[in-house]
């Protein structure tokens, strides 16, 4: 896969579809690796015509690491909970300007953005920092940082916070399918499908990458909220969210759909923290309509 050069680092990326077709920029979520983008978002998305650019994030797969920072989210949560200045890495505003440099480094200028859970967080924050590269706008299952809505449940937070016993490859697998579990759309858990991902995932950087993952949940805990920012977004923006999702509270996505003009909010009823096969054909549907009405626009 290409590596580009953005700010220091180094971006491993995949640009999938015809040149010509509307970019559509897919930024992932915590500890997510490019790979993790399922065929069933993919290529629907550029069989209607889209050019779909995935990549790892700083500090994931193949792109830069981080390797040594603060890793801890709970320390950095008792800095913050103390009136500390945290210690941390980054945070989403540097990864927010990794996506506009890619864009800068493949040589496109504008770009539809698609950001999930943490993706969203940092594609609202392009958007807030370079409205002149965002055509258009989605955040699927994410919040604003207000710390009065999308809050996880315990459970799905004691999973988010949880660690490997042990960091061996079997340990790490089945410590993530317990994890995935949890905030799995009810009903549509796919235990082979997640499991292949996973064991994909660890031998495509050779081992886990357990503190990196700590590194970028600090970069989400460190960031201010973005409600009054977001009310001066002037893109089309559209808002997706699972009903039942625990890991970030359905009022997570009803505020940033209240809080972007005329933003629209899809509401799937029985999806949780993940974008099953069963809810696919309606999100794709959904960003295609965005993308589509904007460039005829």
């Amino acid at each position: 896969m290409p590596i580009a050069e953005v700010n220091g680092l180094e971006l491993c990326y995949e640009s999938t579809g015809r040149a010509d077709d509307p970019p559509l920029l897919l930024v992932a979520g915590l500890g997510v690796q490019l790979i993790d983008w399922a065929d069933h978002i993919v290529e629907p998305l550029v069989a209607a015509g889209h050019r779909v650019i995935t990549f790892d994030n700083r500090d994931i797969g193949l792109s830069t690491t981080f390797d040594g920072a603060p890793s801890d989210p709970q320390q950095m949560v008792e800095a913050l909970m103390a009136g500390n200045e945290p210690d941390v890495a980054y945070t989403l505003a540097d990864m927010a300007a990794d996506g506009a440099g890619l864009l800068d480094a493949i040589g496109i200028d504008h770009a539809h953005i698609v950001g999930v859970s943490m993706g969203g967080m940092i594609a609202q924050t392009m958007a807030i920092m370079f409205p002149e590269k965002i055509r258009s706008l989605t955040s699927i299952m994410s919040t604003t940082g207000a710390g009065d809505v999308g809050q996880p449940t315990d459970e799905a937070l004691e999973a988010i916070l949880s660690t490997s016993e042990a960091d061996d490859r079997a340990s790490r697998i089945a410590h993530d399918l317990r994890s995935a579990r949890v905030w799995a759309s009810p009903g549509h858990f796919d235990e082979t499908r997640t499991r292949a991902l996973f064991e994909a995932s660890w031998d495509r950087v050779g081992g886990t990458q357990q503190a990196n993952i700590g590194r970028q949940f600090c970069a989400v805990l460190a960031s201010p909220p973005r409600d009054e920012l977001l009310a001066l977004v002037d893109v089309p923006t559209l808002v997706v969210h699972g009903s039942v999702d625990p890991l970030v509270s359905p009022s997570g996505g009803e505020r940033t759909a209240d809080v972007v003009p005329n933003a629209k909010l899809l509401m799937i009823e029985g999806m949780a923290h993940d974008m099953s096969p069963a809810f696919a054909p309606d999100i794709v549907r959904a960003i295609s309509d965005l993308v589509f009405g904007v460039e005829v626009m």
